[in-house]
């Protein structure tokens, strides 16, 4: 065989070299490579389409992903519109966010047992996984932070002694009693970023200051620092006053203030309890992180909460009572002005004898009252008020509402709880339950229309009334001569209207007129749904 190639020529001698000829091969062979890739491509991102990824089979997205991102959504959307609290939602996701992980481990072994009768292998799709790791981060964060908070409720003046954990010895020194002549009608202003202040009204004319003042340092000298940069300080400017102390993280202040009763006190507070008794011009109280206690009060009180929940208590206050922001225990007695309250409820709340009306508004419960002679009491499951006059509105959810002896008007809105309403005389009653039995207690020679309906439910009546029904059931008819009417709702749930003792005399007329521009008894709905808060 011979060797020499086929385009030799038959003189054994190769072609002349030709650059241009090299080149445009070259050329067409890189072209041709690149087609052939570009190809290769295609034909994979058209299977891809066609959910084909070679031996592992088709491949099919998993729903948890998309529930995940609606579910933010919502959230969110009822967060911007003001229907959840955000920092109720933080509170209660911190508790309970490893149900998210259950529950998107469970759709994933659903769809694993699905994928098990089909013909052909899959393979699921894994890209919200990242999402799942981000809020697991999320609701771990939201877990410490909320049982961080309670340690340092724990911890005295709330966390300011957590200086002692690092081995530096307390320091305690008493600073020389500041007394200072104020003018007649002062405003006095008190500011304290770190320790306790209490408020109290004396019959001179000076302010006087005492300041406990602690140090955490590790020698005498470097407290002596802290002391003097910590000392309180008392400058007075017209009839402005103002008592102050610098804020120093390595210690704290506890102030005992006495002022003039015409004096008007504003207190500004840090980290530390607010205690006030005897003022003669009200109070404006902020309390960062602590608990707030008045008592003999009088003239208008305002108390601003922060996100930290301290408790307030507050007894006879001869003034109107507001109180905003988070908090947890109220207790409130003797109050004669109207009492309004706005922000988060953690805690218990107790009320009684409010002369003037009271207006509550949390994420979860609204309530309005013309006057509260009785008493009242809040918590996570129940809310019961004895005793109240003139107008009576509640909307809530998952409780149990228990209303007896009312000398007025009532309207209740509730689901996932009971309502119970006992009014004490011939009263229009509007109970409304989504989800629950709803019962109303009639004095026995009661002058009332009656109208209810239910679903899913039973209606039984100790009246002679007209029962009609079989899955829905309606109840109608008069008691005695007719009256106010009593309308009763139960979703899903039992209606009862059960025969009180008899009245003896006529109610007492309301303690207070209602509200000037109350909302009428038929308020539309706009509770968020938050069970930790009240």
């Amino acid at each position: 065989m011979s060797s020499v190639p086929p385009s030799t020529p038959p003189g054994g001698m190769p072609p002349p070299y030709d650059p241009h000829t090299q080149w445009r091969i070259y050329r067409e062979q890189q072209r041709a490579a690149w087609r052939a890739q570009r190809d290769a491509w295609k034909a994979q991102r058209y299977a891809m389409k066609a959910g084909y990824v070679g031996a592992y089979g088709p491949r099919v997205p998993s729903v948890v992903g998309p529930i995940i991102l609606v579910g933010i959504g919502i959230v969110g959307l009822l967060m911007y519109s003001g229907r959840i609290a955000a920092a109720s939602f933080w509170a209660w996701y911190g508790h309970w966010w490893p149900l998210l992980l259950i529950g998107a481990g469970l759709a994933l072994l659903g769809e694993w047992a699905l994928d098990l009768s089909r013909a052909a292998p899959v393979r699921r799709s894994s890209g919200f996984v990242g999402i799942l790791v981000l809020l697991a981060i999320l609701g771990a964060f939201a877990s410490g932070w909320d049982r961080w908070g309670g340690m340092r409720g724990d911890w005295g003046d709330h966390g300011d002694d957590f200086f002692n954990f690092f081995g530096q010895p307390e320091h305690d020194f008493d600073q020389q009693v500041l007394s200072v002549q104020i003018p007649a009608n002062a405003v006095v202003e008190i500011q304290n970023p770190r320790g306790d202040v209490s408020v109290t009204a004396g019959d001179g004319p000076n302010i006087e200051v005492q300041s406990h003042e602690v140090a955490f340092a590790g020698s005498d000298t470097d407290a002596k620092k802290i002391f003097d940069a910590e000392a309180a300080q008392v400058t007075v400017s017209g009839t402005a006053v103002l008592v102050k102390s610098e804020s120093n993280n390595s210690g704290r202040t506890n102030f005992t203030v006495t002022v003039p009763k015409t004096a008007q006190v504003t207190v500004k507070s840090g980290h530390g309890d607010v205690t006030a008794a005897g003022l003669g011009a009200g109070a404006n109280i902020s309390a960062s992180h602590g608990d707030v206690h008045l008592n003999t009060i009088q003239g208008a009180v305002q108390v601003h909460f922060s996100s930290d929940r301290g408790d307030f208590s507050a007894h006879q206050v001869d003034g109107d009572l507001t109180a905003d922001g988070n908090c947890n225990d109220l207790t409130f007695s003797e109050i004669k002005g109207k009492v309004t309250l706005n922000g988060e409820i953690f805690g218990d709340v107790h009320m009684e004898n409010i002369t003037g009306p009271v207006h509550m508004h949390t994420s979860v419960t609204e309530l309005e009252l013309a006057a509260l002679p009785g008493d009242l009491t809040l918590n996570s499951d129940d809310l019961r008020v004895t005793e109240a006059k003139g107008q009576v509105r509640v909307v809530t959810h998952a409780k149990d509402v228990d209303l007896s002896q009312i000398y007025g008007d009532t309207s209740v809105e509730n689901r996932d709880g009971r309502i119970a309403v006992e009014p004490a005389g011939n009263f229009s009653v509007e109970a409304k339950n989504q989800k629950g039995d709803v019962e109303v207690t009639l004095a026995s020679n009661a002058k009332v229309n009656v109208e209810g309906n239910t679903h899913n439910g039973d209606i039984v009546t100790d009246f002679a009334l007209n029962v009609s029904g079989d899955e829905n059931k309606a109840v109608s008819g008069r008691i005695g001569s007719g009256g106010p009417k009593v309308y009763l709702s139960a979703e899903n749930g039992d209606i009862r209207i059960k025969r009180g003792s008899e009245l003896t005399s006529a109610p007492p007329a309301p303690a207070a007129p209602a509200v000037p521009n109350a909302p009428h008894l038929k308020a539309p709905k706009g509770t968020a749904s938050q069970p930790v808060t009240q």
